[in-house]
């Protein structure tokens, strides 16, 4: 089981340039370096180059293109508005070194880093998914505020499935026999799989990932992994590298985990909740609570902003066909955009806090969202509401899961609403929309190529 280094007295605890990580890297005896950069799919591109390499000359290059590659590799047709430059030319990616961390699975002594992408001139990639969230916190910043979240990310473990048309199955715990029913919560549901848990933590704390609490959901072998609250850079950071580590310590086990919406047809989805609250950079209180401890205009603006915005969003919060059977009334997935006091039928929940942590939960995305992608989204509908004054709806109260759809019941529908929001363009920059839509449309006719069980059942011998 991994360990995580102790660092030397003189160690500084945030590494902030190449000479500090050089040093570390060396008292740890690090051979190789992964440079990490997360593609649209929040899939880790990028290179592995011997340590000695990595520090004498820290840049390198990839084709721009890694930014608009679909999650089959493939790339969309060029239209009016999206077009593909022909030459493909390199973009420069440029080291986050308080990103610094070791991989804690690998057989050598080996490091990772993430990477920001910029262009020749310096100028950052706009369609990079890490570049998408910095912009959208730059606006809150300009008006003296500081966004804060804690996400919690949901998962299948699944027996390994090597044959796509066979559906998945629960794996086999240390009992010797699958889970079968609902076990909420249960302890000893979890225990089945106390070897892997115990790699995950240490993988994680090797990583200095700040993992909070472990439950299991509702689903068979289904479970949450919450994180502490903090800033949504580094928290997005911390889900991308957390969900490769729970990957690669499950298969470790003989075993998949999966971060797909809806992996298992007659189990619930798995979600990725987003709690957040604001801060202020004056004073450093919570601007949803005022001095007497009560809810602020501010607080209700916000949660005007995702009422109205998460709709045109959520291609951004739920990116694939797979998604959309997550979101479905009647399960524990919202449908809508109501909101509620501690009501976990509405789509934005107000957990049960003191003043100084209210917050608000997001509860739409998916937990195959891209982390840095779903923030940005979520953050930008807060935003806009701010700015914009928007006044919310009544609480809801009641049981608000078998209202209507408020969200889009499809991938396309959800990219037309996205491009359509002229709002959107202004928070990410109207080539971000462009390509991320005309990506999403690609992936969706990749889909349409294959023909699934369902049409062969009741098309093949009656139509």
């Amino acid at each position: 089981m991994a360990k995580k280094p102790k660092p030397s007295a003189s160690e500084p605890t945030v590494i902030a340039n190449a000479a500090q990580a050089r040093k570390w890297a060396a008292a740890r005896g690090v051979t190789e370096i992964e440079c990490l950069v997360p593609d649209l799919a929040g899939v880790a591109r990028g290179k592995i180059m011997p340590s000695a390499k990595f520090f004498d000359d820290t840049a390198m290059a990839l084709p721009s293109s890694i930014f608009m590659q679909t999650i089959s590799g493939e790339y969309p047709e060029e239209t009016a508005e999206f077009r593909f430059d022909p030459s493909d030319g390199d973009i420069e990616l440029l080291p986050d070194f308080a990103t610094l961390c070791l991989v804690p699975w690998a057989r050598d002594p080996t490091a990772q880093i993430i990477h920001d992408a910029v262009y020749h001139d310096g100028r950052a990639v706009e369609i990079a998914p890490r570049q998408v969230l910095k912009r959208v916190i730059a606006l809150y910043h300009e008006q003296g505020w500081i966004p804060v979240v804690a996400p919690e990310i949901e998962f299948y473990l699944v027996k390994r499935n090597t044959d796509p048309d066979y559906p998945l199955e629960p794996p086999i715990g240390r009992s010797g026999r699958p889970e079968a029913g609902r076990r909420s919560y249960s302890i000893s549901a979890v225990n089945e799989f106390d070897a892997l848990f115990e790699d995950i933590y240490a993988f994680a704390e090797a990583q200095q990932l700040e993992v909070d609490t472990l439950i299991h959901e509702e689903g068979a072998a289904q479970m949450e992994i919450n994180l502490r609250h903090g800033d949504p850079l580094a928290l997005s950071d911390q889900v991308f590298l957390l969900k490769r580590t729970i990957r690669e310590a499950a298969l470790a086990h003989d075993i998949y985990a999966t971060f797909m919406a809806k992996p298992i047809a007659h189990e619930p989805g798995s979600a990725m909740h987003i709690h957040q609250s604001i801060l202020s950079k004056e004073t450093g209180k919570n601007i949803f609570t005022d001095d007497a401890g009560r809810p602020t205009p501010e607080f209700f603006h916000y949660i005007a902003g995702q009422q109205r915005y998460t709709p045109s969003v959520t291609c951004m919060l739920a990116p694939y066909v797979n998604s959309y059977r997550r979101l479905v009334r009647g399960l524990s997935a919202p449908v809508n955009v109501q909101w509620g006091y501690d009501n976990r039928t509405t789509g934005l929940r107000i957990p049960p806090s003191s003043p100084e942590n209210r917050r608000v939960e997001n509860r739409v995305p998916s937990s195959d969202a891209n982390p840095y992608l779903a923030m940005a989204a979520s953050l930008a509908c807060g935003y806009l509401g701010l700015t914009r004054h928007l006044t919310p709806s009544e609480p809801e109260t009641g049981m608000a899961a078998s209202e209507e759809f408020d969200l889009p019941v499809g991938l396309l529908e959800a990219v037309g609403l996205f491009e359509q929001t002229e709002e959107l363009a202004e928070v990410f920059g109207r080539t971000f929309l462009t390509t991320f839509a005309a990506v999403k449309r690609a992936e969706f006719a990749t889909f349409m190529r294959v023909i699934s069980p369902w049409e062969r059942e009741f098309l093949l011998l009656n139509v």
